[in-house]
């Protein structure tokens, strides 16, 4: 049995958006440790280490040995603590993410929402965080990394897909099979080149954002790019002349839109 058998979609349809610098600024990881440190199930030690490897992650990208360090270190974290425990933390982080919210980001998913198309973020955080904050922005759910739990305890293996790179494609594919989603009619929004494997799975991805890897590729393929900012409504200004598959996107980014250069 899938933990997707729980969401209702509805039409063929749906958007996912990446978390981190995506439709947050910032990183959440970084929320949810603090907020986990100061509750006392993280060291200091062992939050200073995520700290670090997660800015190294961050810059040196999804390679097998680096993404495989990162799954270790979270799956690592949370070994131990009560489920319960981690759940709890919920009521201090969950505010504090919903300010970071880019107002451009809230915007567009309400009008995947109102498109009809069922909303969900995908990200690498544990689903513990990213399905409530989905829920609190209306969305129809969250998709991240799943940690085993044994008598209500994480015992620091993996439960599902970790949520990053080629795991993002694994996750949506699985939610695709079930909620009978078409993904050549689905929406992807990412900042990063990180998460090409989800992109390149949707029929209309955009790059939110991107690095430089990431913006050169989206240009190469002229995929629409746009630029958030942390704390406007107003976007970067459009450049370059609409691209014809941005279709509900083109809408949402009002206050100006910069689109990929056609190949």
């Amino acid at each position: 049995m899938s933990e997707f058998t729980e969401y209702a979609t509805v039409g063929p349809s749906a958007a996912f958006f990446d978390l981190d610098r995506t439709l947050i600024s910032g990183s959440s990881v970084f929320v949810f440790g603090v907020a986990a440190w100061r509750a006392g199930l993280v060291r200091r030690r062992e939050f200073a280490k995520d700290a670090i490897g997660a800015l190294a992650f961050r810059m040196r990208g999804a390679g097998d040995e680096t993404s495989n360090a990162v799954r270790d270190r979270i799956l690592g974290a949370v070994e131990g603590v009560r489920h319960e425990d981690l759940v709890a933390l919920n009521s201090q982080i969950v505010p504090k993410l919903l300010e970071r919210v880019r107002p451009e980001a809230r915007r567009l998913v309400d009008l995947h929402r109102h498109a009809g198309r069922a909303t969900f973020i995908v990200s690498a955080s544990p689903v513990e965080l990213v399905e409530p904050l989905a829920l609190a922005l209306g969305m129809t759910a969250g998709i991240g990394t799943r940690s085993a739990i044994v008598d209500g305890v994480y015992s620091g293996q993996l439960a599902g897909p970790f949520c990053y790179g080629a795991g993002k494609v694994e996750a949506i594919e699985e939610l695709a099979r079930w909620e009978a989603l078409d993904l050549r009619q689905c929406w992807a929004y990412s900042d990063s080149a990180s998460d090409l494997p989800m992109l390149h799975a949707v029929g209309h991805p955009v790059a939110v954002n991107p690095d430089g890897k990431l913006e050169r590729i989206a240009n190469d393929h002229g995929w629409p790019v746009v630029v958030f900012r942390k704390k406007t409504k107003a976007v970067a200004r459009r450049t370059t002349q609409a691209v014809g598959t941005a279709g509900v996107a083109a809408g949402g980014f009002v206050a100006g839109v910069r689109y990929a250069r056609q190949r």
